[in-house]
């Protein structure tokens, strides 16, 4: 029954997608079209590829990730308001829904250069030294985060200014290739000249397909792949990311954001209403807003205790956790297979470790026991001083990120109309990603770099595929 179900849902994705949109064929169903498992792997594809819920979803789960999906694309505003439920922005922000930065549950692209413009690309800052939580330290005026937006009856905290400088290399075969290394420029400063140091991180937003299988892959198959002192001499030295957990208290494992600092996907949505958009929860019920300014705008009014509800964190939540993966793609041919070569031979799945198997937990119980592909093995990894921000995040150092997954990628140009990649976008396309590369990947990208042209492109076809 549960057979004859997914394939009904297949084939209505088929004739509802007949018309010119990237299609999947899903006879015969090998497992490796299914990224998201059995229940939680979608075969839309196009603009619409990273907005479809998964299946088997009861009928309560299904109205709920309805209603996330409205709440999660509503535009919030300044308190007082006509409608109590969406009031509360500010005083400072950056957007003012989630769906702005994630649009249709997608990637956000950087501003152009020298542009002032609003974006998904945000600036987390700090200054030296870690809370008695272990956070990096906010700064005392400017807070943990620049927000370049504010409500009329406040100021903006500043502005950044993007430039990039060329970077030239070459391949073994003597073709050349630029990239662009991004500069960034704080001006503006609304609240006084900041003094001492200073760390900025470039964070831009991310497509949320399978988080909520991420959320469930068990903490112990994830440390089994932990190799933080490189006892296999392979170069590789993965390591987790212990994070405050607000709620629960002490420490846990960190799974989601660029260098895995929020343990769960509940605080990662707390922490980005309060952040991003200046909105109170009850995991952080205080704004973003140092004493400095509160001291500088007494009479700001807020939209409530907390200014988004629990019933609102919790329909966000459960439409994140419910988000479907696009099945692989083009699994038959001659470039994929080839390019899947090349990707182990590389040792590019050392890092971006292709399956895993999600445990039991959570409200929404067909997640559970889901055979996945994600491509991640969800740890830290020194990436080199080129992509370095040097800026620490609990025991992640300012040269480590989180190995990001890569199902999905090759449809950001379908969802998002663009092609740009790693944490603050500046790869232009996935061949300028890889070749950023660096730290514990050197040996991988020197070994991409020595392909040939056939086999760089067989490489790059099977990644955007999966």
């Amino acid at each position: 029954m549960k057979i004859a179900k997914y394939l009904f849902i297949i084939l209505i994705s088929v004739i509802i997608l007949s018309c010119g949109d990237d299609i999947v064929t899903p006879e015969p169903i090998d497992p490796e079209l299914l990224s998201g498992g059995a229940n939680f792997t979608t075969f839309v594809g196009g603009e619409n590829a990273f907005g479809t819920q998964g299946g088997e979803l009861t009928r309560d789960e299904s109205r709920l990730f309805v209603a996330g999906n409205s709440l999660f694309r509503s535009n919030w505003v300044s308190a007082p308001a006509s409608v109590e439920s969406l009031d509360g922005l500010g005083p400072l922000f950056n957007a003012i829904s989630c769906g702005s930065c994630h649009f249709k549950d997608g990637r956000a692209a950087p501003p152009d250069e020298f542009a002032i413009e609003k974006s998904g690309l945000l600036y987390r800052i700090s200054t030296e030294g870690f809370t008695s939580n272990g956070d990096p330290m906010p700064h005392p005026t400017y807070g943990g985060q620049l927000q370049d937006r504010s409500l009329p009856s406040a100021k903006y905290e500043a502005q950044v200014i993007i430039t990039y400088e060329a970077v030239n290399g070459n391949y073994a075969d003597g073709s050349s290739y630029t990239l662009q290394k991004p500069n960034y420029e704080v001006i503006d400063w609304q609240y006084g000249d900041v003094t001492g140091t200073l760390d900025v991180s470039p964070r831009i937003a991310t497509q949320l397909v399978g988080l909520g299988l991420l959320e469930l892959i068990d903490e112990d198959d994830i440390l089994a792949l932990e190799d933080e002192d490189d006892a296999d001499s392979d170069g590789i030295s993965g390591k987790p990311n212990y994070v405050h957990d607000v709620e629960n208290g002490g420490k846990n494992l960190g799974r989601f954001g660029w260098k895995s600092n929020q343990p769960s996907i509940r605080q990662q949505n707390a922490g980005a209403f309060n952040g991003d958009m200046g909105l109170t929860t009850d995991i952080f019920p205080k704004d973003d807003w140092t004493p400095v300014q509160e001291t500088t705008f007494p009479e700001i009014i807020n939209g409530g205790e907390p200014e988004v509800s629990e019933e609102q964190l919790f329909r966000i939540s459960l439409y994140i956790q419910s988000i479907a993966v696009p099945a692989t793609r083009n699994i038959d041919t001659e470039q994929y297979k080839n390019g899947k070569i090349s990707f182990q031979t590389l040792k590019c799945g050392s890092c971006h470790t292709p399956l895993h198997k999600t445990g039991k937990g959570g409200f929404i119980t067909s997640l559970n026991n889901q055979q996945i592909r994600p491509y991640t093995d969800l740890l830290l990894h020194d990436m080199g001083t080129g992509l370095a921000d040097n800026r620490p995040d609990f025991d992640a150092t300012g040269s480590e990120w989180r190995t990001a997954p890569l199902w999905g990628v090759g449809l950001i140009p379908s969802v998002n109309k663009h092609t740009r990649y790693l944490h603050d976008g500046r790869a232009r396309n996935l061949e300028e990603a890889i070749l950023w590369h660096g730290g514990e990947a050197e040996d991988s990208k020197e070994l991409f770099k020595a392909l040939t042209k056939e086999e760089r492109e067989d490489l790059l076809f099977f990644v955007k595929s999966i």
